[in-house]
């Protein structure tokens, strides 16, 4: 750690540098406000996902063995072409947003296929895009984590060591200043002394 000046530069360098800690402060109080709440409300809707998952799994439970059928199988295409998600920005940090999932069109002969073959590509459709849904959620409260460590080890870093060494370093200048100034006013009339002494001493002569 540098020396501290003990100068009037220094004191100004350390009054302004006081006052853009304090005003910076409040912001990363904020967004740590912020980052808490969303990850309340991002667990909230995992824990909401996951039940509708299991709700799903349950429902689909009878047509599992049914879909293992490979002829079966082929009609599905469960497998998604591609997933669609964009992002919100949240307290300075960029959210991963899950839109939905899209998937081939299911191909197969109305007359042949079981009639229950709709709604079991329908809800097996539902439950993959559920399970990629759920991934999204988990990666983005895992991004806010990350960053709320961040701010939070930046406001840990203002209110414990920034803001009060600034003090600390104001509080000995001026003290510094203040003696200097005694100092400078004590020797000014010592002087004023001698030179009333001699001037007296010279209108004795």
């Amino acid at each position: 750690m540098a020396k501290l000046k003990l100068s009037k530069g220094e004191l100004k360098r350390q009054r302004d540098a006081l006052s853009q800690y304090q005003r910076y402060l409040p912001t990363l109080q904020l967004k740590k406000q912020q980052l808490q709440i969303e990850i309340l409300s991002q667990q909230n809707i995992l824990r909401e996902k996951e039940t509708l998952l299991e709700q799903k799994r349950a429902a689909i439970a009878p047509w599992l063995g049914l879909l293992a059928d490979k002829k079966i199988n082929n009609y599905a295409r469960i497998a998604p072409e591609r997933m669609i998600a964009t992002s919100r920005n949240i307290a300075g940090v960029d959210l991963p947003l899950f839109e939905r999932l899209e998937f081939a069109p299911a191909e197969y002969d109305l007359f042949l296929a079981p009639l229950w073959v709709d709604t079991a590509i329908a809800e097996l459709r539902t439950l993959v895009a559920l399970e990629e849904e759920l991934k999204v959620i988990e990666k983005g409260i895992t991004i806010l984590r990350q960053e709320l460590r961040i701010t939070t080890q930046r406001v840990n870093l203002f209110e414990k060591v920034k803001i009060p060494a600034a003090e600390e370093a104001i509080r000995m200048i001026k003290i510094y200043l203040g003696d200097q100034m005694a100092n400078a006013v004590g020797r000014s009339k010592i002087a004023k002394r001698k030179i009333e002494v001699l001037e007296l001493a010279g209108a004795a002569v």
